[in-house]
């Protein structure tokens, strides 16, 4: 992939995004379903307006996607940019996976070569 793909660029904001702990913690409160600013300030120890930092960092990265109700910001994961990086991780798995195919055609050669 060059340095000019769209989608690796996506993956990589997505990445930097994650790399904050709080910002995976986030992520990972929301698979369980949506929750308010609130409540993931509450689960996750910190003040409303550091998730609200974290939230938005989020959102703009494209991660999740915020619901105004009232005067309450519901967010929720997006599937999409999951969906890209988990192709973008398929495409090593394929590669590692020929690699180890190839590294046991050549162990089973050697094997034959050594009944031989």
């Amino acid at each position: 992939m060059s340095g000019n793909d769209p989608d690796m660029d996506m993956d990589m904001t997505m990445l930097n995004a994650l790399a904050e702990p709080n910002r995976k913690r986030i992520v990972e409160l929301l698979r369980e379903g949506p929750l308010t600013v609130g409540e993931i300030a509450d689960q996750l120890g910190i003040r409303q307006p550091q998730a609200s930092k974290h939230l938005k960092v989020l959102s703009e990265s494209g991660i999740v996607d915020v619901q105004a109700e009232a005067n309450r910001r519901i967010y929720q994961l997006r599937p999409d940019p999951f969906r890209a990086l988990d192709s973008w991780i398929q495409s090593f798995r394929r590669i590692m996976e020929e690699r180890f195919d190839k590294l046991d055609d050549y162990l089973r050669e050697l094997q034959n070569k050594e009944k031989n």
